[in-house]
C-alpha cells in the first residue's frame, strides 16, 4: 500500500512522492529515479521494483520525483540540488519511522546523486547504487564499518561496464557487487534477479 505525499524541501519547492506503508516497520528506504532529462522519474519499473522487495521485508519506503520532474516543481540542477531533494526525503521518512533504521537506493543518475549524498551522511544503515553510470560520473564510495553497501549492475550494460565495474569492486568491501547475467541498462527480463539482489541486501541492513 502506497500513499500520495507532497514533501516540501524549501519554500517554494516541493516533490510529489509515494509512502509505502508497512505493518511495524524493520525499516526505512529512500529510492532514486534515473535521469529526468531521459525520460527517468520515480514509476520507473527498476524504482518500482526495489521498493516492492523493500516493502515484503518490512521495510517502509519512500520515492519521489526529483525537481522538474512529473509535478514536483523546480528544475533540473545537474546533481546538485538533488541531493537537497534526497536529504529532504530522508528527513521526511525519518519522521514516518523515528526509531528504524534508514537506507538509500538509486538507479542509473540516481546512483550516482545516492553515492554523493551517502559520502557525507552518517548514520544510514545501507546504500545500494543499481547500474551507475560508470562511463559518465564519478561514484563517491560511502565509507563506515556499519554501512551495507551493495552495487548491482548487468553484465551488458554499456553504461556500467565490467571492466569499470571491476575497477570499482577492486575498491569495495568484498561482496559488495553483484553481477546480473545478461542484464543491460534498464534491466528488461531481469526484474526479477535485480529484486532479488535488492531483497538480499535490505534483510542484511535491516537484521542487524
Amino acid at each position: 500500500m502506497e500513499e500520495r505525499l507532497t514533501l516540501e524541501i524549501t519554500s517554494g519547492l516541493t516533490l510529489e512522492a509515494w509512502l509505502g506503508i508497512v505493518d511495524a516497520p524493520r525499516g526505512g528506504l529512500v529510492l532514486c529515479h534515473p535521469h529526468p532529462l531521459y525520460g527517468g522519474d520515480m514509476d520507473n519499473p527498476v524504482v518500482v521494483r526495489a521498493a516492492e522487495v523493500a516493502r515484503e521485508v518490512g521495510v517502509a519506503t519512500l520515492r519521489f520525483n526529483f525537481r522538474g520532474a512529473g509535478a514536483s516543481s523546480g528544475i533540473h540542477d545537474r546533481g546538485e540540488g538533488e541531493q537537497d531533494d534526497i536529504r529532504g526525503a530522508l528527513t521526511v521518512l525519518r519522521q514516518r519511522v523515528p526509531l528504524a533504521p534508514l537506507a538509500l537506493a538509486g538507479y542509473s543518475f540516481g546512483a550516482w546523486v545516492s553515492s554523493r549524498v551517502a559520502a557525507r551522511e552518517p548514520g544510514l544503515a545501507g546504500v545500494c547504487l543499481i547500474a551507475p553510470p560508470l562511463t559518465m560520473a564519478d561514484i563517491a564510495i560511502p565509507d563506515g564499518a556499519d554501512l551495507r553497501l551493495l552495487v548491482v549492475a548487468g553484465t551488458r550494460d554499456p553504461y556500467c561496464p565490467e571492466p569499470d565495474l571491476d575497477r570499482l569492486a577492486s575498491r569495495l568491501p568484498q561482496g559488495a557487487v553483484a553481477r546480473i547475467e545478461g542484464a543491460d541498462h534498464f534491466f528488461f527480463g531481469k526484474l526479477y534477479p535485480l529484486g532479488e539482489a535488492v531483497r538480499g541486501w535490505t534483510a542484511g541492513w535491516v537484521g542487524r
